[in-house]
């Protein structure tokens, strides 16, 4: 089978994928102006706290978030229940808990924009749901609500607010069942009897308040609920900041505009702008929501000295020369070490102190390994840069990494003098491999299963090794902890910086998700074995359920170089009692067993990901037929589609410009992919072209569009009719893959030729039935199916047909996008027949 033109965005999950990598801050000390010092300096006076809470990446209010940490100067954390895995994906093919690593890191790339802290519960995002109940109930109500009240404890919010309220109001199940969850949360994060086991870390708390940031007041008005009889507060948000010298509202917009993969780029607002708080639980609330709270050192014991000595740095502070700062830092971080240390407001402000010694420095601290990755056992070597940017006397004493290897300097950093050395450790041979915590085991009813309880909530791994510099400064020795960072200079991008990982010595890639058999006929399963290290050799062999022959039993493989690759070959065959089931690769070595595979997740606005899922793939045995040989393929936003019509045993051809400017009746069927017709501005061009190819006798299946101008795609349809009659698009969608479907028309060829469809080709979906149907179509159109979710009315625009010409035009919101890459048997026989209705 052919696939012509092939775009890496189709083999990002089988084969090892070259990227960009990150050209973000990350990693780096972010040089710090005078005017963000000076913010800094007077947020030591101000002790408050605020958690905001919502459902997903991309749906907290960016600017509430950048005035609350920036303008309030406010401890401020934002607590997402989910990493947005069931999300569309603009950027790429990845989906699932691929694009929730995505996403995760976009959201960590808009808080290092608008300043807030990023936290996440243990609930996966399993997509669009309709009802609080559901949501809850698929991630287990008792679990996630047990996460929101551990992030109340360990972060002790004066005040809570929701995004979003606890009902339909919300417009979507996880929406509503943050507001809920956080409501819940709050009346109980104070009770030593609900989750007793987390108290072995954090005590019990009480925020003072709850409330609602309203999104739309109007609408509010005209529906909100009788227990909502208080008043709205209005807070303007949309501020200048002449420290940092720009507006809440350009600050958050740069923020938003982080969640590339969700196409949320926007605009900035410069002017005035009011956000709106309701009061949902606890103390009354007049006009601020710090309303009767102290927000000054008087909430700290025996401060007095502390606060005089905050007042007197502010004052003295001089943005030319902020180094001159240094002396009153070292001896304010001496006071606020004498006051009690278990306070979380002297811990969090003795590190403010910490940080703002080393921006008054312009201390640069930086430790870099000459590769990206390590084996457990691997010796490596680390090149480290110290440079004291200021007059003031800086000593450094030692460098400790986290391996156990101590360097002991004592030398003094002279005034932008860069003190330069290499040093080897060795990782130690027990070291964990860097497969991101919450994706270490297989996620259960819509939950990611964390044993840790210290490591729930937390956004990411902790560095998998860490440089901790200790200095002395007037007397006074202070310590800097840094993650150790790869860095490279790329002659377009400059400096990038990606995280380094604890990789296994050998993985091994599939070259398909997903390997479908029709008959008997032997497949050839392609392994590309990558070594983790140098001098890896062993063998390999393929386990697979009982009924599958796989020729050779296993295979030696020998790999010399760290990096270094070897493709080895297996063939499968289905028997009569062939079951489905997991194709998995072991490779056996002098040190063990290893099962994983390697995926590099790179775009440039986020940190490069590497992850190691299973080494494995999907076995099917299909009882599909298909007529339909040659196809042609427009590629959208990124899917799989293609690989599952290789699958099928069809040709695949991708469709550009210059392929569609041709006449295209050699294609049996022509397919285009999710949100193609949002996403190719090409298309306008040649859609006259594909319509007569469907008059003159074609097959046209087009896969679902946003509608224009809304969704999460703000780019709205490329034409005006993508289909030979009109028809629009509306954001309907059945959520629950196990909905029942219903034939409207059981004898249509649809369901009948080559394959017959029954309900059990249903069976199995995941996350969905579909999404964004058709509506209002012309008579022209026949409907297939009528599917709903509970308690709501029949919709019949999954997929829509009609005859035109000589030829067939298929529109579906059908989620095939996700159920052919999933391996579901019986899309692929309902795609099968859908592409094969011309033939």
């Amino acid at each position: 089978m052919l696939l012509r033109n092939r775009l890496p965005g189709f083999i990002v999950a089988l084969t090892l994928v070259t990227a960009s990598f990150a050209q973000v801050p990350y990693g780096s000390i972010k040089p710090t102006p005078s005017g963000e010092i000076l913010s800094n300096l007077k947020k030591l006076n101000v002790l408050g706290s605020v958690l905001y809470v919502a459902a997903h990446p991309d749906d907290e209010n960016t600017l509430m978030l950048a005035y609350l940490a920036k303008d309030r100067l406010v401890r401020t954390g934002y607590l997402s229940l989910t990493r947005g895995d069931g999300g569309q994906n603009l950027i790429g093919s990845e989906q699932g808990e691929n694009i929730g690593v995505i996403r995760t890191q976009e959201l960590l790339a808009a808080r290092r924009v608008d300043g807030p802290d990023q936290f996440f519960s243990r609930a996966y995002d399993f997509g669009f749901s309709k009802s609080t109940d559901e949501a809850v109930r698929t991630w287990g109500q008792e679990k996630v609500l047990a996460d929101v009240v551990w992030m109340i404890r360990k972060y002790q919010p004066d005040v809570i607010i929701t995004r979003f309220p606890p009902d339909s109001r919300a417009g979507h199940g996880h929406h509503s069942a943050s507001g809920y969850l956080a409501e819940q949360a709050f009346k109980i994060s104070n009770d030593p009897t609900k989750f007793p086991e987390q108290l072995t870390y954090v005590k019990p708390w009480q925020a003072k308040r709850i409330l609602w940031n309203v999104f739309i007041p109007g609408a509010f008005m005209s529906a909100k609920k009788p227990d909502e009889a208080g008043n709205l507060i209005g807070i303007e948000t949309g501020l200048y900041n002449p420290l940092l010298g720009k507006s809440y509202g350009e600050i958050a917009s740069e923020s938003r505009s982080q969640h590339k993969s969700q196409g949320f780029g926007v605009p900035a607002n410069r002017g005035a702008r009011l956000d709106y708080l309701l009061l949902k639980g606890g103390d009354p609330v007049e006009k601020d929501p710090f309303d009767g709270i102290d927000l000054t050192w008087k909430r700290v014991p025996n401060s007095e000295q502390v606060q005089l000595q905050v007042n007197q740095l502010l004052s003295a502070f001089k943005p030319e020369q902020p180094d001159a700062s240094v002396p009153a830092l070292v001896q304010l971080y001496s006071s606020i070490s004498k006051l009690d240390t278990a306070n979380l407001y002297v811990k969090s402000k003795r590190q403010e102190v910490e940080q703002l010694i080393r921006q008054c420095l312009g201390l640069w601290l930086e430790t870099n390994p000459t590769d990206y990755a390590a084996t457990p056992g691997e010796t490596i070597k680390l090149n480290t840069n110290v440079v004291n940017r200021s007059d003031v006397a800086v000593k450094l004493l030692r460098v400790q990494y986290s391996t156990g290897k101590d360097t002991t300097v004592s030398a003094p950093l002279k005034a932008n003098d860069v003190v330069s050395w290499s040093t080897f450790v060795t990782i130690p041979k027990g070291e964990k491999i860097s497969q991101p915590y919450w994706l270490e085991k297989p996620i259960i009813k819509g939950l990611f299963q964390v044993d840790n309880q210290q490591l729930i909530g937390l956004p990411e791994n902790p560095p998998a090794l860490t440089a901790t510099y200790t200095v002395e400064i007037s007397g006074q020795s202070f310590t800097f902890s840094r993650p150790v960072v790869f860095k490279s200079t790329d002659p377009v991008d400059g400096e990038i910086y990606r995280p380094f990982i604890i990789q296994p010595d050998v993985t091994a890639n599939l070259n398909e998700r997903v390997y479908a058999f029709s008959d008997a006929t032997p497949k050839t399963a392609e392994l590309i074995l990558r070594a983790g290290r140098a001098n890896v050799s062993g063998t390999v062999k393929l386990n697979a359920p009982a009924g599958w022959r796989v020729e050779p039993a296993s295979l030696p493989f020998s790999l010399t170089g760290k990096g270094s690759e070897q493709r080895v070959s297996f063939k499968i065959t289905p028997t009569a009692q062939a079951q489905n089931g997991s194709l998995q690769a072991l490779m056996t070595t002098g040190d063990g067993t290893f099962t994983t595979g390697l995926r590099i997740i790179g775009y440039k606005h986020i940190p490069t990901q590497t992850l190691f899922p299973p080494a494995e793939a999907k076995l099917v045995k299909l009882d599909v037929k298909v007529t339909a040989k040659n196809v042609g393929y427009i590629v959208g936003a990124g899917d799989e589609v293609p690989a599952a019509l290789q699958q099928m045993g069809c040709h695949v051809t991708l469709l550009g410009p210059a392929e569609l400017s041709r006449n295209l009746s050699a294609y049996d069927a022509i397919v285009v992919g999710v949100r193609a017709y949002n996403t190719n501005d090409y298309l306008a061009h040649y859609q006259a072209n594909l319509m007569d190819y469907v008059k003159n006798g074609g097959t046209m299946v087009v896969q679902y569009v946003t509608p224009g101008g809304s969704g999460f795609i703000q780019n709205g349809l490329k034409v005006s009719q993508f289909g030979p009659y009109p028809f629009k698009v509306v954001n309907e969608r059945v959520t629950e893959e196990d909905a029942k479907m219903t034939f409207t028309n059981p004898q249509h060829r649809l369901l009948n030729y080559p394959n017959k469809i029954t309900e059990a080709d249903f069976n199995g979906w995941i996350q969905e039935r579909g999404i964004y149907f058709a509506q209002d179509w012309d008579k022209a159109y026949e409907t297939i199916f009528s599917a709903h979710d509970q308690n709501e009315a029949p919709k019949q625009g999954s997929l829509i047909y009609a005859k035109y010409g000589k030829g067939n035009f298929i529109y579906t919101g059908l989620v095939f996008f996700r159920e052919l890459p999933a391996g579901v048997p019986g899309a692929y026989r309902l795609f099968a027949n859908l592409i094969s209705v011309g033939k």
